[in-house]
């Protein structure tokens, strides 16, 4: 499967997450955050996940269920571009979701249920992309973007917000 995205394939501000992904091939980007992010999670106790650090801050359901919104729609976007969609896509408004979780309804072992099918469904979307599909570029809010580079921004994404629970949950 492909390789690291080049800088040109992806905005600056991305540039974040596709370093924190790992391994050099998407496969092994999306495996390996998935092994260390439900190690992590079911190593919790249930209480630890409606904890906030601050006030204003998320609580690790609410984060997770972040880290899988954000997956879906970065994965949406890599449909499209990989499939020679040409129209632009939108960005969107992370904290406007989060009221809509109903995370006062959700266990852990559902969330993590949640996690597991979506990144199965990526997965099985990169591995299926031919490697013209995942070079393809589009337009994701205002900013060019390749369909690989996707691919690492879920997966560095993800380590992000690892790396934000071990620091400060």
């Amino acid at each position: 499967m492909s390789q690291r995205p080049k800088e040109n394939e992806h905005s600056s501000y991305f540039a974040l997450y596709i370093k924190q992904a790992k391994g050099d091939q998407i496969s092994a980007a999306l495996n390996t955050g998935e092994q260390e992010l439900i190690e992590y999670l079911e190593s919790l106790p249930p209480e630890k996940w409606d904890h906030k650090y601050a006030p204003d801050k998320w609580t690790i359901k609410e984060a997770v269920i972040h880290i899988i919104d954000t997956e879906r729609i970065f994965a949406y976007r890599a449909l499209r571009i990989g499939r020679r969609d040409p129209t632009p896509l939108r960005g969107f408004e992370q904290n406007g979701y989060v009221p809509f979780y109903n995370v006062d309804k959700r266990t852990p072992a559902s969330i993590l249920v949640e996690y597991r099918s979506v990144r199965n469904a990526s997965r099985t979307l990169f591995k299926h992309f031919s490697e013209e599909d995942l070079l393809a570029m589009g337009t994701a809010s205002d900013q060019p973007v390749s369909c690989r580079a996707l691919a690492f921004m879920i997966a560095g994404h993800e380590q992000h917000h690892l790396s934000l629970f071990k620091e400060r949950y």
